[in-house]
């Protein structure tokens, strides 16, 4: 990339944009595959210059990102050790120190980042551990028509999924307790929260929910709870279910009414993993994914993927969206690799436009609320004829942990759409090998000058910048600063982190990582002990 590729990617994104103006609103739509037919909101002041740093008050000296789409407003001056801050403004590491039953956890720690596309950003995060059971919850939720559904499931999941797994003494302690008004007991001990929550005023709502959930699982009389793999199924669905129930019922609180529905009417794909001893259970509803990072006797590094992406590229999530139709719907439900031309995951949390039937939909938004106001976009497709179209029923997949397996990477499709699977698991093992927690892989390509090159091009951009400590932000380093041959273009990556905000989302998405490292003598030592 030369000098001038940052020009030459604003120039490329500003013939790019369709601006279309209904009354005094404007909507844009980025001419790319990956966004078209797509439309975003944003206010006509959104159009002007703003001096803000791109993170809410990171100051960063000589560093101008604007939103203007005048080419002359556009600056580029980011030095090696400003890139690196604004790439390490999100990321965090937390080391697991508590044991099971006498055995050190087998999560080791686990690293994560962020990268902003959207503003304010879409995708959520969370790491919780069950106190009244065993297991350790991760999660990456990916927010789609704002924020506001992955704001409430990155919140509520783990609860649900923790009263999923307590055996009927403890949910009949839960119910004593919330019957004589006295404290609960303990639910989740947070190690990664999912940021402030705008249901503060709300939780009253949320808690009476999963009361009700807690009391049905209590009329089933199952001494031991469910299993892990019936509770992520459960938790996954009813969440979805009581996000729909919430704005249909009666709600005379404005702030309560108001942020049910932006949730409902706001989406969310999720992948979610509960780590317990040797046993891993990830549980996924649309196009986030994880896989595993696997070091074979041999030294020599594969990937084991653990999701299917739930998209129109899935042929056996085509053929299930055809079994739940009818025939006539078959050439419709489809269109443009879109659910209904719509959507591109096939499978999310809230998104009720695609799930409730019109009547309901009429229904509810004719009870006065001001979708204008609230940034809620009524839009029926053309093709609208059985719903539900979309579901929040999670693919959940079991792994039985061996002490080869040495870190999982879950990350919303913002990362996925730089990088494959392999590329991934790559870029961890360098990493390892640069920070000293691995030795560097053998490398078994023939050696040439076409891979002499690539490693010289590599030593070169590692030269400037030091060394990432982080896992996560090192993939997400690589995801926008490489190139299609998989070489770091310094330039390339502090033009993609310097594109104005009303054009950064045509390049990339949001990305959140999380790398979960394994601790492979805790697994051998399960092994041993059965």
């Amino acid at each position: 990339m030369s000098s001038t590729a940052s020009y030459r990617i604003f120039d490329f994104a500003r013939n790019c944009i369709a601006v279309l103006r209904v009354g005094r609103r404007l909507y844009s739509r980025a001419a790319t595959s990956r966004n078209q037919g797509k439309w975003r909101l944003f206010s006509p002041a959104s159009l002007a210059m703003k001096d803000s740093s791109p993170h809410g008050g990171f100051a960063l000296r000589k560093a101008y990102r604007h939103t203007s789409t005048e080419e002359e407003d556009f600056h580029l001056q980011l030095s090696p050790e400003q890139v690196s801050d604004l790439l390490r403004a999100g990321e965090s590491s937390h080391k697991v120190l508590d044991f099971n039953s006498g055995v050190p956890n087998s999560v080791l720690r686990f690293e994560s980042n962020q990268l902003a596309a959207n503003s304010p950003v879409e995708d959520r995060q969370g790491v919780a551990s069950c106190v009244q059971t065993r297991g350790t919850m991760f999660g990456i939720f990916d927010g789609h028509g704002g924020h506001a559904c992955a704001q409430a499931v990155s919140e509520r999941l783990f609860y649900y999924m923790a009263v999923s797994l307590m055996s009927h003494k403890t949910l009949e302690q839960m119910e004593e307790a919330m019957e004589n008004m006295k404290p609960l007991l303990p639910i989740l001990q947070w190690l990664k929260h999912p940021g402030d929550s705008i249901y503060k005023d709300i939780t009253s709502v949320h808690l009476d929910h999963l009361r009700v959930y807690w009391q049905e699982l209590l009329d089933l009389h199952m001494e031991t709870g469910l299993s892990t793999e019936e509770a992520l199924m459960y938790s996954f669905q009813r969440l979805d279910s009581d996000i729909s129930l919430e704005i249909q019922a009666p709600l005379e609180d404005e702030v309560t009414k108001n942020l049910s529905l932006q949730v409902a009417f706001s989406g969310a794909t999720a992948c979610m993993a509960h780590v317990d001893g040797v046993h891993l259970h990830i549980a996924n509803a649309g196009d986030c994914r994880a896989i595993l990072g696997v070091q074979g006797d041999n030294g020599a590094w594969s990937c084991l993927p653990l999701t299917c992406d739930h998209n129109a590229w899935n042929e056996a999530e085509l053929s299930r969206l055809k079994r739940e139709h009818p025939e006539s719907e078959d050439r419709t439900l489809i269109i443009d690799d879109r659910l209904l031309g719509v959507l591109l995951p096939c499978r999310a949390f809230g998104d009720v436009q695609l799930k409730w039937s019109k009547e309901l939909q009429r229904n509810v938004l004719e009870r006065g609320f001001d979708t204008e106001a609230l940034n809620i976009y009524q839009f029926t497709p053309p093709h609208y004829h059985t719903p539900p179209y979309l579901t929040a029923k999670p693919e959940v997949t079991y792994h039985r942990l061996r002490p080869q397996d040495k870190f999982l990477v879950l990350a919303s499709d913002g990362l996925w759409d730089m990088l494959d699977n392999e590329d991934v698991v790559r870029l961890v093992v360098g990493h390892l090998s640069k920070v000293g927690h691995q030795k560097p892989a053998l490398d078994q390509r023939p050696a040439n000058l076409g891979h002499m090159q690539s490693l010289l091009l590599q030593r070169k951009a590692s030269g400037l910048h030091a060394a990432d400590q982080n896992a996560a932000t090192h993939l997400i380093r690589h995801a926008i600063g490489s190139n299609e041959y998989g070489e770091m273009e310094p330039e390339r990556l502090a033009a993609m982190l310097t594109l104005p905000e009303d054009v950064a989302r045509m390049y990339r998405d949001d990305i959140t990582v999380m790398v979960v490292f394994f601790n492979s003598d805790s697994i051998d030592t399960y092994f041993k002990e059965g």
